[in-house]
């Protein structure tokens, strides 16, 4: 009790200073976030870093920021790009600002060409990810299987699983995500453990 006071004590001064506030929350949420990964905490943070830094990449480039819907999402510095693009020669562009983005080991591009979607599609697709996560707590029988570990990232109903897993978790993870309805396709994109 005397440790969790002292650190409730620590953060109110932290936040008493202006700006800081933002900074000890996601920290926090951070760390908290990274107790159940294979990743380390470092490793978890420099993901973070690089989803900044990516967001900024794109948003620097007026034309990518006005005329495309793309997210980047990193998972062990391997990022996975999805969105929409109106032209091949943007898409390109997009992924070079992401792959040159410092600790980017790798780039998966699954950047559409089409219009950006609309916020109904990116409303679904957010209650899918919920729905596909949610199901993976259902996964019983896998020693030291953990749904925590497994990154869900939706885009116009296709289904991408993220995650340094071993081969059977990844395949049991796969399998409850297709079972999902509303879900079009199944992307694996693990690293696998084993």
């Amino acid at each position: 009790m005397k440790m969790i006071n002292s650190l409730l004590l620590v953060i109110v001064a932290l936040t008493s200073f202006q700006g800081c506030a933002p900074v000890v929350v996601g920290s926090a949420a951070a760390g908290g976030a990274a107790l159940h990964s294979r990743r380390t905490v470092g490793t978890f943070v420099d993901d973070q870093g690089i989803e900044l830094k990516a967001r900024m990449a794109l948003s620097d480039d007026k034309e990518l920021s006005r005329q495309t819907h793309i997210n980047a999402i990193s998972y062990n510095g391997i990022v996975l790009m999805v969105g929409q693009a109106p032209t091949d020669e943007l898409r390109q562009r997009a992924q070079d600002r992401v792959t040159g983005v410092e600790k980017v080991r790798h780039v998966h591009n699954e950047i559409v060409i089409a219009a950006p979607s609309s916020l109904t599609a990116r409303s679904n697709d957010t209650l899918l990810t919920g729905k596909v996560k949610t199901s993976l707590f259902g996964i019983k029988g896998i020693e030291g299987f953990d749904a925590t570990r497994t990154k869900v990232v939706t885009e116009d109903g296709i289904v991408y699983l993220m995650g340094m897993l071993y081969r059977n978790e990844a395949d049991a993870v796969a399998e409850r995500a297709r079972q999902v309805g509303g879900v079009e396709k199944v992307v694996k994109l693990f690293e696998y453990l084993d």
